[in-house]
């Protein structure tokens, strides 16, 4: 499997039936803007159909020498026609562009919601590439595409108005108008498919792009120290290649299109020009109807050319649509399930039962690792790099599900408990934090947002963070993160455990928390977990083995397996593996 093949199984594209399924969902929830749109739309038409009519009857007027006060009559109608179409155009295309952009938003939401909540594995699996690609390009595609979709709008509604129009002077000349309707059906059954096809590919093209310019910044560092600037950027050269080709490829295929639907219009004008001048010669038809019908027909032009040039973009969104419904479309984890919003204890047990694991289809990093941390208890889970400690970890915090085995929080089955409640009985903080951008207090009521300044302090002063806070120059209210004033990474962990203190967990996850920290930086983080961690039920991956002696228990993992387990002070003297590990430290 390719891996263009291999982010789209991941990360499905909903097919052209559920997409628009999904948009006329999202239309129907401001149906009162859509029903507006609709009845301008259909209004603005109306008047700006009347107009090549009327001008067909002053036609008509000075042919058979009629009165002025009968002229000035049409005239008068061809002005408020003229001045209503103008009108009830702009305000159409303002309703539906409004449309457009709630339905886009609610879309924008429905995606970053589901890629947010998206399992762990899934979303590693598919890449950061594909997942950044649709919420940022695809999304912004359909955006910009709101615009685009106003005018296609009104065009559609104006030739259907039209096509009453011709019918109305004469059923002959509406004849001679549908010769170029073979010629389109032909070229959008051409075109179509092949259009599909093509968009689609340009967008999984896009996608493996932006993968390959973000692994290359977000490795930026490795690929300087090991000399592979010229290959990392050969690499991201190819993708570029290759998206480049297939949107090429896109745009070859549209251009036939286009002149396509320029042969057909001249075809159509030429029938229409021959029909009324026959019709004219016979006696049928008067000259002011023919040039009413000659003039509707080229006023076609603009909502035809519209229509069919502008099914470049509509294909392109359309895919980039399918994209977005694809992800909105997944079941994230939890659907379904009740949360439990009673009171919590204030520790849980946790369990793991023959838990084993494995990424995508790559060897298995756990095999058969089954412990008890009992409630109110410390595990210390400490190895050599590689050795599955931050699987495991992960996996106790429910992070994400194991592919073996089961882990049970308060002897329920993790896969069993919603999402949200999940998040409130066990807290996790890894070794990588971020530091969002905003407030100080900002970041922190991330996690509980009706906190008060009160609690935020509290909070900060279990993780040792309130002193150094209270010196910033505008305390809870100084903004960090991005530009703005920078955090230590020892400062970024207090406010990750500061978070954890806020939401109050019965069970909490350390994954090397300490380890991005220098010396004096660690040991305040080992005094700020040892109390937010004290009187809960916790897993600590131990990055300096001064965290693990603290621990009621210690796991020790090896290619793995759980290799000893037991008291600190006990493997110390039992001269295993932890033994080693501690006489290592001390040296």
């Amino acid at each position: 499997m390719s891996a263009e093949q291999g982010l789209r199984a991941i990360l499905p594209v909903a097919t052209g039936r559920r997409t628009a399924r999904v948009f006329g969902l999202l239309v129907r929830r401001h149906r009162w803007l859509a029903l507006l749109g609709v009845l301008a739309a259909v209004g603005a038409s109306v008047a700006a159909v009347l107009v090549p009519i009327l001008l067909g009857r002053v036609v008509d007027l000075v042919v058979d020498r009629r009165p002025l006060s009968d002229l000035l009559v049409l005239v008068g109608g061809l002005l408020v026609a003229g001045l209503s179409a103008g009108v009830l155009t702009a305000v159409a295309r303002w309703l539906v562009s409004a449309l457009g952009a709630h339905v886009c938003a609610d879309l924008r939401e429905q995606v970053l919601d589901h890629s947010l909540r998206m399992e762990p594995a899934r979303l590693e699996a598919a890449g950061s590439g594909d997942v950044a690609s649709r919420v940022t390009e695809d999304v912004e595609k359909v955006t910009r595409s709101v615009q685009l979709a106003a005018g296609v709008f009104t065009a559609l509604v104006t030739v259907l108005v039209t096509v009453v129009g011709f019918a109305s002077l004469d059923w002959r000349i509406a004849l001679a108008f549908l010769v170029v309707v073979p010629v389109y059906v032909l070229s959008l059954r051409r075109f179509i498919p092949q259009a599909e096809l093509r968009y689609a590919a340009e967008r999984r093209a896009a996608a493996v792009r932006t993968q390959a310019v973000l692994t290359t910044l977000q490795g930026a560092r490795t690929v300087h120290a090991y000399g592979m600037e010229e290959r990392q950027g050969q690499r991201v050269e190819e993708a570029s290649r290759e998206a480049m080709g297939a949107q090429l490829w896109a745009v070859r295929g549209f251009l036939w299109f286009a002149n396509s639907m320029n042969f057909a219009e001249a075809i159509g004008l030429s029938a229409v020009l021959l029909t009324g001048f026959w019709l004219v010669q016979d006696g049928t038809s008067t000259v002011g109807d023919v040039t009413a019908a000659a003039l509707l027909f080229h006023r076609l032009f603009g909502p035809l050319g519209m229509l069919l040039m502008t099914f470049n973009d509509v294909q392109a969104a359309g895919a980039a649509l399918a994209r977005l419904v694809g992800v909105a479309d997944l079941e994230v984890p939890g659907s379904g399930r009740v949360a439990d919003t009673g009171p919590r204890p204030s520790a849980l047990d946790v369990s793991a039962g023959q838990v084993g694991h494995r990424y995508a289809a790559g060897p298995p990093v756990l095999h058969d690792v089954s412990l008890d941390v009992p409630a109110g208890t410390s595990l210390a889970v400490v190895g050599a790099s590689g050795a599955g400690k931050t699987t495991l970890a992960a996996i106790l915090g429910g992070v994400f599900p194991a592919t073996a085995g089961t882990v049970r929080i308060g002897g329920r089955p993790v896969d069993e408990i919603d999402p949200t409640e999940l998040r409130r009985l066990v807290g996790v903080v890894t070794q990588e934090v971020h530091v969002f951008t905003g407030t100080l207090a900002g970041d922190l009521r991330l996690a509980v947002p009706g906190a008060t300044d009160e609690e935020l302090w509290s909070a900060l002063a279990l993780a040792g963070a309130d002193a150094w806070v209270a010196a910033l120059p505008e305390g809870l209210a100084t903004r960090v993160g991005g530009g703005d004033h920078p955090l230590s990474a020892a400062q970024a962990q207090q406010l990750a455990l500061a978070r954890i203190a806020l939401v109050d967990p019965p069970v909490v996850v350390l994954d090397e928390a300490t380890a991005e920290a220098g010396s004096a930086g660690a040991r305040q983080l080992e005094l700020a977990s040892a109390a937010v961690l004290r009187g809960r039920t916790s897993v600590v991956v131990a990055h300096r083995l001064t965290q693990a002696q603290a621990c009621d228990r210690v796991a020790v993992m090896s290619a793995g397996r759980v290799v000893e387990l037991g008291r600190p002070e006990d493997l110390v003297a039992a001269g295993g593996a932890y033994a080693e590990l501690w006489s290592a430290w001390h040296r």
